[in-house]
C-alpha cells in the first residue's frame, strides 16, 4: 500500500513547513516536496490531500494499564482491559502495558496476550514485566532473562517507591533491579529501562537519587512517574532529570500548571514525557490509609492535555507534542518511533486548527477518520 499526503504543514516534532509524506506500507520513504513527474510515477498511490492540516507523529503513551489495573479496595474495584478504540481516538499508536499495585490476580501472561492483541488490532505495543513489588515477579523467573528473551519487554515496572502500597525495598534491592533491566537491555538491545512509579510519601525521590548518587547505575536507566503530586516531588523531579533521568507526568486538568512550574524550575524539557496511566485506578486514601474514593484513569486525558499544554505561552508546540513522541521514543529506545522522517514508522496524525484528527495512520494503516476509530477490537 503506498500513500501520499500532500501538503501539510510538518510538526515532526520539529517545524518542516508544508510538505509531502510518503508511505510505502509500513514506514515513511519520503518527506519533501513530490515533483510532479515523481507522482504520476506512483499510479496504484492513494493521493490525500492534506492542505490546511498539521502532520504530527502518533503518540507513545509509556504507562498504560492495557490489562486493567487497581484492586485497591477489593476484588470487585479491578479496572477492566482497555479497547483499541479509545487508544486511537486519542491519538496513540503505541503503547507500552504494565502491571501496578496488583501483580497477584494480574499475570504477565495476561498482560503480554493483551499486548499482542492489540497489535493483532493496529496499533504497536510493548509490556514492562514485574509490577509494584520487589522482588520484581516475572514471565522467566528474572528480569534480566525477560528483557532478554521476550520480544515486547523493553524494561520492569511500575516498581512502587515512597509510597504504601510500596513493598518497600532497600536501595540495594533497586539496585539489583534496575541493573537487571540495564544488562538485559544492552544484551537485547532494548532500553532496559526501570520504570518506577513515586507516591506521596516524604521520602519522595531519595531512593533514586541515591541509585545515582552511591551505585554505578547509567542515569538513562530510570524513568520516574507520577512526579506531580506535590511542589516538592516536582521539584525533586527537576533535580533527578538533570542527572540525566528522564521523569513523566501522569496526564490530569493540572497538566499545564505543573509543566509551567517544570519549566520556571529550570526543569530540562528534553528529560520529560507525559502518560496517561489509563485503566488504572485513582485511588484516593485519607491520612490512616484508608480507600475513600475511585476513579479510572482515561486515554483521552492524554491528548487533551497535550495540546492544552500547546497553548502555555512561550511553549512551541513542538516542545508540547516532544512530550509525547521524540521524548519518550528516545527513553524507551524506540528509534523508530515519535518522529516524522524517511524510514521511521508510518505513525502519523493530520490535525485540524480545532485538534480534531482527521487522519491517523498506524504503521501505514488508517486508524481514525474525522475523530472517528477506524479500527475497533474483535468484540466491540
Amino acid at each position: 500500500m503506498v500513500t501520499l499526503l500532500r501538503g501539510a504543514d510538518i510538526c515532526a516534532p520539529e517545524r518542516l513547513g508544508k510538505q509531502d509524506i510518503l508511505i510505502e506500507g509500513q514506514q515513511i520513504t519520503f518527506i519533501g516536496d513530490l515533483p510532479a513527474e515523481a507522482i504520476h510515477g506512483l499510479p496504484n498511490a492513494a493521493v490525500i490531500d492534506a492542505e490546511g492540516l498539521t502532520a504530527i507523529p502518533g503518540f507513545i503513551d509509556p504507562h498504560v494499564h492495557i490489562a486493567g489495573g487497581g484492586g485497591e479496595g477489593g476484588y470487585a474495584n479491578r479496572t477492566p482491559e482497555i479497547l483499541v478504540s479509545d487508544i486511537v481516538r486519542s491519538g496513540v499508536t503505541t503503547v507500552i502495558g504494565c502491571l501496578g499495585t496488583d501483580g497477584v490476580t494480574r499475570s504477565h501472561a495476561d498482560l503480554l496476550a493483551k499486548a499482542r492483541g492489540l497489535e493483532a488490532e493496529g496499533i504497536s505495543t510493548y509490556i514492562y514485566t514485574g509490577s509494584y513489588q520487589v522482588p520484581a515477579r516475572t514471565l522467566t523467573g528474572a528480569v534480566v532473562d525477560d528483557v532478554v528473551l521476550i520480544d515486547k519487554v523493553i524494561g520492569v515496572g511500575e516498581v512502587a517507591i515512597s509510597d504504601r502500597r510500596s513493598f518497600q525495598p532497600t536501595v540495594e534491592a533497586l539496585a539489583e533491579l534496575v541493573s537487571q533491566a540495564h544488562v538485559g537491555g544492552l544484551l537485547s538491545g532494548k532500553a532496559g529501562i526501570t520504570h518506577f512509579h513515586v507516591g506521596p510519601y516524604s521520602t519522595r525521590l531519595a531512593p533514586l537519587h541515591r541509585l545515582l548518587d552511591e551505585y554505578p547505575i547509567a542515569p538513562q536507566a530510570i524513568y520516574a512517574t507520577h512526579i506531580t503530586r506535590s511542589p516538592e516531588l516536582l521539584a525533586d523531579a527537576v533535580d533527578l532529570a538533570a542527572k540525566g533521568a528522564t521523569v513523566d507526568m501522569t496526564a490530569s486538568s493540572a497538566t499545564t500548571d505543573s509543566l509551567r512550574d517544570y519549566i520556571r524550575l529550570g526543569g530540562d524539557l528534553s528529560r520529560l514525557t507525559l502518560s496517561s496511566d489509563a485503566n488504572g485506578s485513582l485511588p484516593e486514601f485519607d491520612s490512616d490509609g484508608r480507600l475513600i474514593g475511585m476513579e479510572v484513569a482515561k486515554q483521552t486525558t492524554l491528548y487533551e492535555q497535550v495540546w492544552a499544554c500547546a497553548d502555555i505561552p512561550g511553549l512551541d508546540l513542538s516542545q508540547a507534542i516532544s512530550l509525547v513522541t521524540s521524548n519518550t521514543a528516545d527513553a524507551l529506545g524506540l528509534g523508530h518511533k515519535g518522529r516524522l522522517r524517511p524510514g521511521a514508522d508510518a505513525d502519523i496524525l493530520l490535525t485540524d486548527d480545532q485538534h480534531t484528527i482527521a487522519l491517523a495512520f498506524a504503521q501505514g494503516g488508517e486508524i481514525v477518520r474525522n475523530g472517528e476509530p477506524q479500527i475497533r477490537g474483535t468484540f466491540e
